[in-house]
Order: C-alpha cells, then sequence, then structure tokens
C-alpha cells in the first residue's frame, strides 16, 4: 500500500525535479517525485534503439569550470546536493565555433579565447564588448524580484554592429531562450555566464551519468519516486493545492506540491483550469533535432575540431517561431566525439547531431504515412545546411560509414514532455519567485527561469530551499 500524504509532492522527475527531491530528503523531508513517463530526465533524458542509447537534450552540460574555481552555478550544486565533481566524470569540450556566413567567432572554455577573437574581427565594438562583458559578471542574474529588462535595448547600448549582435544571441538563444527575437537581460546574463565565461563539458556516457547521480542521491535520502505515475489533475480549495488526482485515479495529498510541468500546463492541470493564464503564457519555440550514427569519429574526414556549431546563413539571425515544418537557415550542430575524453575512453561509434527550429502545429497535423516521409526528407535537408559550415567531405564517404539515424520533432517533445505547442524551453515569461495563485504550489525548473541542465538542478534546490526549508527553519 503507497502512502497517500507527502510532505512535499513534486510533479516531474526531470533536472529540476530530482533536485528539489533530493534537497527536501536531505532535510528529512518525505517526499515523493510523480513521473509520468518509464524514463527520468524529463527534457535532458535518454533512449534505446537496438541496443544504441541516445541523448535527448544534452549536447552539453553548460556552466562547466575547472576544479578548484569557487562560487560558481556548478560548486554550489555540488554542495547543495552532496556531490563529488568525480562522481559527474565531466570531460571538457575541446572548441566551438559561432558560424555565420561571413564570420566565424571561436570559443573555448578558456574566456579569453572568445575575448580575443572578438576584438580582432570586430575592433570597432572593443569598448563597447568589454563594458558589457563586465556588466554581465557584475549583474545580478538570480535574484528572485528582478523586473524584466529586454536584452536587445541593454546590447544595443554597447554593440552596435549588427553582425556582431547576431552572432552574441544565436547561442544564448538556440541553448535556453523561449521566447522570439529578444529574451529578458537576466536570462541573456545566465547564458552568456553558462556559454562563454564558464564553458562546455559532457560526461563520456553521457546525460544518463547525471541521470544516475541524481537518482542515487535521492534514494540514499529517502525520498520516494513513482514512475509511470503521472498527474492528471491538482485539485485547489481555498487558496490551495489539496490533492493531486494522479493518471489512475487515485489521490494523493501533500502540505507542499513543487510542479516542474512548466507554468502553462500546470495552470491547466488545476481544477478548477486556469486556461486564460495559461495561454498569455505559452511558448511557442520548438526544434527538430537529426542524429546520425557513423562506423567512424567524425575527425576521420576533418569534423574533429569543434565540439558545438552555432551557424546562421541569413542577413540577419531570426530566432522566431517557424513558418513551415523546419527553418534550416540556422541552428546548432554537435559532435559529441569532439570533447577532450582523455584517460576516460572513446566513443565506440560517430556522431552528428542537427537541430533546427521547428513549427509544432504542422508537424502535429501530418498523417502518420506523411510524419514519416518528412521527417525523411528533412533530415536530409537539416543536415544539408549544416554541413554547409563543415570541411567539405564527399556523399559516399558518409553514406558508406553511416550506420543509421533517428530524428525527433516537436510532436516527439510534447509527447514525451507534456510541453504546450512542443515548446522546448517553456514559457516566454518566467517566474522566478516560483510562486503561483495557490499558496502551496510552486514552479520549478524550465519556467522557473534558471537555465540550462545546472540551471534546471538549481532551479529545484531554490525553490525547495526558497518556499519550504526555509519556512520549517523558521
Amino acid at each position: 500500500m503507497k502512502d497517500s500524504h507527502y510532505e512535499v509532492a513534486i510533479i516531474g522527475a526531470g533536472m529540476s525535479g530530482l533536485a528539489a527531491g533530493i534537497r527536501l530528503a536531505h532535510f528529512g523531508k518525505k517526499v515523493c517525485i510523480f513521473e509520468r513517463h518509464n524514463a527520468p530526465g524529463g527534457l535532458n533524458s535518454f533512449y534505446s534503439i537496438a541496443g544504441r542509447k541516445f541523448d535527448v537534450g544534452l549536447h552539453a552540460m553548460t556552466n562547466y569550470v575547472p576544479p578548484g574555481v569557487k562560487g560558481t552555478p556548478l560548486v554550489k550544486l555540488m554542495r547543495q546536493l552532496r556531490i563529488d565533481r568525480e562522481e559527474f566524470a565531466l570531460c571538457p569540450q575541446k572548441r566551438s565555433r559561432i558560424a555565420f556566413r561571413d564570420c566565424d567567432l571561436k570559443f573555448t572554455n578558456d574566456f579569453a579565447v572568445l575575448d580575443a577573437e572578438v576584438t580582432a574581427k570586430f575592433p570597432a565594438q572593443a569598448d563597447g564588448w568589454r563594458a558589457l562583458v563586465q556588466l554581465v559578471k557584475t549583474y545580478d542574474d538570480v535574484a528572485l524580484d528582478a523586473k524584466p529588462v529586454s536584452a536587445r535595448e541593454v546590447v544595443a547600448r554597447h554593440i552596435t554592429d549588427p553582425l556582431l549582435t547576431d552572432m552574441i544571441f544565436c547561442p544564448v538563444m538556440y541553448y535556453g531562450s523561449a521566447q522570439e527575437r529578444d529574451m529578458e537581460f537576466g536570462q541573456f546574463v545566465i547564458m552568456f555566464k553558462a556559454l562563454f565565461l564558464e564553458g562546455f563539458a559532457r560526461p563520456l556516457d553521457g546525460v544518463r551519468v547525471i541521470i544516475r547521480v541524481l537518482l542515487d542521491k535521492y534514494r540514499q535520502a529517502g525520498g520516494e519516486r513513482r514512475m509511470k505515475c503521472g498527474v492528471a489533475k491538482i485539485i485547489e480549495r481555498e487558496g490551495r493545492a489539496v490533492a493531486l488526482r494522479l493518471d489512475d485515479g487515485t489521490e494523493v495529498t501533500a502540505d507542499h506540491v513543487i510542479s516542474s510541468m512548466g507554468y502553462p500546463e500546470t495552470m491547466r492541470a488545476c481544477e478548477p483550469a486556469h486556461p486564460a493564464e495559461a495561454d498569455a503564457n505559452l511558448g511557442a519555440l520548438s526544434f527538430c533535432e537529426t542524429i546520425s550514427v557513423f562506423k567512424q569519429a567524425p575527425a576521420t574526414w576533418g569534423w574533429g575540431d569543434d565540439t558545438i556549431i552555432f551557424f546562421n546563413d541569413s542577413d540577419r539571425f531570426d530566432y522566431s517561431h517557424a513558418s513551415h515544418l523546419v527553418d534550416p537557415r540556422s541552428g546548432v550542430i554537435c559532435f559529441p566525439n569532439n570533447f577532450d575524453y582523455a584517460g576516460t575512453g572513446e566513443l565506440p561509434e560517430g556522431l552528428f547531431r542537427v537541430t533546427c527550429l521547428a513549427n509544432h502545429d504542422q508537424w502535429s497535423a501530418l498523417a502518420e504515412p506523411d510524419y514519416r516521409a518528412a521527417k525523411g526528407h528533412w533530415l536530409g535537408e537539416m543536415q544539408r545546411s549544416a554541413r554547409r559550415f563543415l570541411p567539405a567531405v564527399d556523399d559516399a564517404v558518409l553514406s558508406g560509414n553511416l550506420v543509421t539515424t533517428d530524428m525527433f520533432t516537436p510532436r516527439t517533445v510534447r509527447k514525451f514532455t507534456g510541453h504546450l505547442n512542443g515548446a522546448i524551453y517553456g514559457a516566454p515569461r518566467k517566474v522566478k519567485d516560483g510562486r503561483t495563485h495557490l499558496r502551496n504550489l510552486y514552479l520549478c525548473g524550465t519556467d522557473q527561469g534558471f537555465l540550462g541542465i545546472i540551471g534546471a538542478m538549481l532551479s529545484g534546490i531554490s525553490m525547495a530551499n526558497y518556499h519550504i526549508l526555509q519556512k520549517s527553519a523558521g
């Protein structure tokens, strides 16, 4: 007989939900995580086809810093969750690029590389660039009461060259923005620090290493987890969440509820529902991603220098809702082989991943035969678009080395995450303090506003600390 009452019920076993659960369980709270699917990780999970494991969200874990650096999000996270650095087994990137039609900017986990690139290729912008970097370094991006400010407006006070502006925004938007063409400046700062001032890393075995560590910590702390057990409704009465109705119709109660579903999804799950609030803050940005598996590492044919490439071939970078099934003009290339795995081994096969903006409604409207045909067509088109920014390789060489391919679409994203519109980064307006209209219902994760894998975990920790542990201590 499973318990029917908890001090804290957490909806979703993604990175933020797991982190919140660990933090609460460490302090003796009776906590349970409810997850609709059979795999934890949420937006950053993995799946298996024919014995081969594929990461879903993890291109790279941002916010990487080398051992000995103090006071950064990664260090804070590990301290709060009692994780030893070695447990994540992080291997740093080799080098990444922002690749536009007429300009490349290289960067690594050493910010001096990007700094030198910008000042050499945009000398007239050097002073403004330095001023922007200094502002980013000193800005309080985690203040829960900060007023929203347009990143475009702030950056424009320092950077006047449209090409450099677009090249700065392309990576931070693709790796975290739920807003079209602009983002809130605090969100911009979070991503700028995470990508450029800190950096990229990855465990050799991918995201499942991170998930395994989190699950072990949660289990050791005494937390309960119910998989294939989603929350269908949050029953509200007199300004409180009084019960959770599960997918099987049973109900549980909790003193506090933390939802990582997303803001609009949480509002729609409430009973009575709040569709107007949900629709007023609904994300529209989704993606397609292709994955090609090769017999050999990409370095074999000259693709071994870059870890991540953010590309764009338009006169201006347009980060907006795709008007067709896929917008291949810009995107992200990821080579999981091209991290520095020194001393840890190497991936057994070559991997080539390409991500582009996509249209959820058009993908969802396709009949199954048309859906399969569209996936085949756009897999090729996305990869052709991306290959323009890589050293040339004969098609016959690639096809001769190809083992298998896979692709996910916005329809896949919605099915496995529950995010309306397949919106990977959730709602455009974040709720930094995590509060909702109910006194004991709080948000964590994507729509609370701390971005990336490290950010998601810090979101869960922060909401657990702020709304539950601090009040208990008081």
